[in-house]
């Protein structure tokens, strides 16, 4: 005969709502203490246990945010790249598509609108391990044809957000969207994805510029606050610094980017965060910038600087000479 805690078990799939949620409720310390109840007839409780979730509807689901964490850790496994073809009924308050990932950008958009129980910050880690992928990087520079936009615009508003995560999960998935070489014209159209503002907004301070130096910077950049301050984490700096050095392959690129002053920004982040991967990373940029057209070696930057998964440091070196330091 079953146990009481086997016949506990046995309850999850009740037909009674009510008996389900206290069956998952009363086991939940169980899933430590006596794992291997939920390992029987080849794990059929696991299973049971996943089909829970559509008990509550999605925009009152109160573990939301747990869910999203989930997401982003299985983003790790590279299987997770065929989320692209996967396809469902949005809900209605959503007013998405009909494809899961671009009801997940959605989602991360609306935040709290959304749900009231989620800030659903960690799936930007999960479109940073997405965009390792060239398929998913082409998604999110591709016009959508449910709302006319370009999925990379709806994150790139978070760059100065406030929230470590969110701020950090889309640092992330930008550069590793930059590695799409082909879309870099579109990366710096004001028609398109816009991406330099975004990108030197979190990198600039409250540091004072010559009037011909600021004159010439993004209008986004011109009439600052005196109290403006820099993104707090070295590492966020580091990845927007690394988008620019990826931006730079394409000769278009490197001329706005001489045009707008970003080598002024640069060379202020580089006397004022004292952390070794961001100097690093202004360093090569600025060798870049400075240097004459005929000595560029566009495709090594490509090369050099690998896609970031969260939770892991991405600084690319180059023993070559041309890579070397220069004064700044």
């Amino acid at each position: 005969m079953p146990t009481e805690l086997e016949e506990l078990v046995g309850l999850i799939i009740d037909r009674n709502p009510q008996v389900r949620l206290l069956a998952a409720e009363h086991l939940v310390p169980y899933s430590i203490s006596q794992p291997n109840i939920f390992k029987s007839d080849n794990l059929t409780p696991v299973h049971n246990l996943k089909l829970l979730i559509k008990d509550l509807p999605i925009p009152t689901e109160p573990n939301a945010n747990l869910l999203s964490m989930l997401l982003a850790n299985l983003a790790k496994s590279d299987s997770l790249k065929t989320i692209l073809h996967k396809k469902q009924a949005p809900p209605d308050e959503l007013k998405s598509d009909d494809m899961v990932v671009n009801q997940l950008v959605d989602i991360f958009v609306k935040e709290a609108a959304y749900n009231k129980h989620a800030d659903f910050d960690h799936l930007s880690y999960l479109f940073a391990d997405l965009t390792k992928h060239a398929e998913l990087r082409h998604h999110f520079v591709r016009r959508q044809d449910y709302d006319g936009v370009i999925p990379i615009t709806k994150l790139k508003v978070f760059t100065e957000h406030k929230s470590n995560i969110r701020r950090k999960g889309v640092a992330s998935t930008i550069k590793n969207v930059a590695f799409d070489v082909p879309s870099h014209p579109h990366f710096i159209s004001e028609e398109h994805i816009d991406i330099l503002p975004y990108i030197l907004l979190p990198i600039i301070g409250s540091e004072e510029y010559d009037l011909d130096e600021t004159m010439a910077m993004l209008p986004d950049l011109q009439l600052l606050p005196p109290d403006k301050q820099r993104d707090s984490d070295p590492n966020i700096i580091q990845t927007h610094v690394e988008t620019l050095l990826l931006l730079s392959t394409t000769r278009e690129a490197r001329d706005r980017m001489r045009e707008v002053k970003v080598y002024p920004i640069i060379r202020e982040t580089h006397a004022r965060v004292q952390d070794e991967g961001v100097q690093d990373a202004c360093e090569r940029l600025v060798q870049v910038l400075m240097r004459d057209e005929e000595d560029e070696k566009p495709a090594s930057r490509v090369e050099d600087l690998g896609e970031v998964r969260e939770g892991e440091q991405d600084v690319g070196n180059d023993d070559d000479d041309d890579d070397q330091i220069l004064e700044v």
